[in-house]
């Protein structure tokens, strides 16, 4: 179950006219913060991610599968997608079901969204692999919207930080 935080968030995102993706971060990022303090622990950081993108999914956000995700992957987003509409409360598993989750995300690693080292890597390399499958126009339009939805204040903080950079790497 999403925290009232997160959804909060999502919803200031959503007012925002912020992109799906940028909404379902919030989940991924909850769900990161979840291993982190130990509630659970996952065996990568693609799996943190995936279960982040699917909580959003089952609450209303419209993140879409990659175009190049596998017929496994968009089954499951089309199933999380319905059982959003659908409503209500999920049909609860059975126990030794539940137990058997529990305990596998128990004996999973928590290193793998770690702040620092290990965890830091994998999330890093994440995001570089999912950015170099997209194209130039694709990352370009994306920043674009980005910087549309950031109001005047953080628009001139952005491009003094720019700017700054410009001047170091010079």
């Amino acid at each position: 179950m999403p925290e009232a935080r997160t959804r909060k968030a999502v919803a200031r995102d959503k007012r925002q006219g912020k992109s799906a993706s940028t909404q379902a971060g919030e989940y991924v990022r909850e769900e990161i913060d979840h291993v982190r303090d130990g509630k659970h622990a996952v065996k990568s950081t693609k799996q943190a991610i995936a279960i982040g993108l699917s909580k959003a999914r089952r609450d209303g956000v419209d993140a879409k599968p990659a175009k190049t995700a596998s017929k496994a992957v968009k089954k499951k987003a089309a199933q999380d997608s319905k059982a959003a509409k659908k409503g209500g409360v999920a049909k609860k598993a059975s126990p030794p079901r539940a137990a058997a989750a529990k305990k596998a995300l128990k004996t999973a690693s928590r290193k793998t969204t770690a702040k620092k080292t290990v965890g830091q890597q994998a999330l890093s390399t994440q995001a570089k692999r999912a950015a170099g499958k997209r194209t130039a126009s694709s990352r370009s339009a994306a920043a674009k919207q980005a910087a549309s939805t950031k109001g005047p204040t953080v628009r001139k903080a952005a491009a003094r930080k720019a700017a700054r950079t410009r001047k170091h790497n010079a």
